[in-house]
């Protein structure tokens, strides 16, 4: 068994964005700027906010975080994303989900322009990722073919499981493992809440994509031995024992399946920081892209 460990190769990444935004200061070219809207103080939000701007200052990107309050109307939010759209000087912009319940997530996210929508969920970006055009890959899956791609792992001609139906992660996840690439070439499976085989379709899985949100879901009844499992899952479960009073829970029970792998991401540790570098990558491409 072998750890598909996220840390390390996201902080690859990072490295090589930040030499080649060294080189862009060199020439006197422009250095990418990413702009973050955040409505609101939900706390796992701030989290993931305050994790982007660090690493965007680590790299060398520009950042701007946009704070507004939760009770901000749908109105003014889209003028702000307005504003953003016409400043010459950003180059990608991500509004943190979810959104309070009186705003609605699919108004703001067509609201960014395609040339700046960094997280990959305009229609725009689905639509040309369908077509296997170049745009902007959602990050949570394109850091995971980022990993597949640093660990050489050959995925064609594999049976890929992708448990999860979501816009964020299940469908672009099964577009691109069935996309004629490397990593790619899967014959891929979704799986959802409606399906009524799931564990016997888990154990034909080559590669199992766990990626539905319910702590500890995949148990080692459901992998066949020398599966590659992908933990896209991250809940805090209420834990007395830990000092912070909540453990960090992904989708697969790791000490049960682990043994069983041939590849395996951790959590926390695996797929969260390859989603970071993607976002980061997707920026420096936007940046190129118009300058």
């Amino acid at each position: 068994m072998k750890i598909l460990d996220g840390q390390l190769v996201s902080q690859a990444t990072k490295d090589e964005l930040k030499i080649k935004v060294a080189q862009l200061v060199a020439e006197g070219k422009k250095v990418p700027h990413l702009a973050a809207v955040l409505v609101g103080n939900n706390g796992a939000s701030e989290t993931y906010v305050g994790s982007k701007v660090r690493t965007c200052e680590e790299i060398g990107f520009r950042s701007t975080l946009v704070r507004l309050e939760d009770t901000i109307s749908e109105f003014k939010l889209l003028e702000a994303i307005e504003e953003l759209n016409s400043d010459m000087d950003v180059d990608g912009i991500l509004v943190q989900l979810p959104l309070p319940k009186h705003i609605s997530d699919e108004k703001v996210i067509n609201a960014i322009h395609p040339s700046k929508d960094v997280d990959g969920f305009h229609p725009v970006s689905v639509g040309k990722m369908v077509q296997s055009l170049p745009t902007f890959i959602p990050a949570t899956p394109h850091g995971i073919m980022l990993m597949l791609e640093h660990y050489k792992i050959n995925t064609k001609g594999m049976h890929a499981v992708v448990i999860g139906r979501s816009n964020i992660v299940g469908r672009p996840m099964s577009i691109l493992l069935s996309a004629n690439t490397n990593p790619g070439n899967c014959t891929v499976t979704i799986c959802h809440s409606a399906t009524r085989n799931l564990k016997e379709l888990c154990l034909q899985a080559d590669i199992i994509v766990a990626a539905l949100g319910k702590p500890e879901f995949v148990t080692a009844d459901m992998v066949k031995d020398g599966a590659i499992v992908i933990d896209v899952g991250i809940t805090r479960v209420p834990d007395a024992t830990k000092k912070r009073g909540y453990s960090i829970k992904g989708d697969v029970q790791f000490d049960t399946v682990s043994p069983k792998c041939s590849y395996i991401t951790p959590v926390p540790g695996g797929v969260g920081p390859m989603t970071i570098a993607a976002l980061m990558k997707n920026t420096y491409n936007a940046c190129l892209a118009k300058h």
